[in-house]
């Protein structure tokens, strides 16, 4: 079993900035990447940004050049520094992590953009 514990969220005025993270513990085998999720009121759980294993990053249009996601391999760690934060950021953030063939998710924290 794995689980996933994020941290960081908060309320936050446009334009400010918040740093999630997420420690992964258990029986990990392997991982092939680990990411962050959001779910607003009322909406589907959208991809905010992943990074595999080697370091590869893939982010939502709607974040580019205003998130970054990183992680520490060795401590199963990964983190989503955010900046320039907007209203239409307000959501849930979820953690994930893919090994082959299973995906894990945490609870969620919840990330609240005043404008």
């Amino acid at each position: 079993q794995v689980q996933l514990v994020e941290s960081g969220g908060g309320l936050v005025q446009a334009g400010g900035s918040l740093r999630l993270s997420c420690t992964a513990s258990g029986s990990i085998l392997s991982i092939n990447a680990m990411g962050w999720y959001r779910q607003a009121p009322g909406k589907q759980r959208d991809l905010v940004a992943t990074i595999s294993s080697g370091g590869s990053t893939n982010y939502a249009d709607s974040v580019k050049g205003r998130f970054t996601i990183s992680n520490d391999n060795a401590k199963n760690l990964v983190y989503l520094q955010m900046n320039s934060l907007k209203p239409e950021d307000t959501a849930i953030y979820y953690c994930n992590l893919e090994s082959p063939g299973l995906a894990f998710w945490g609870q969620g924290t919840r990330v609240t953009v005043s404008s």
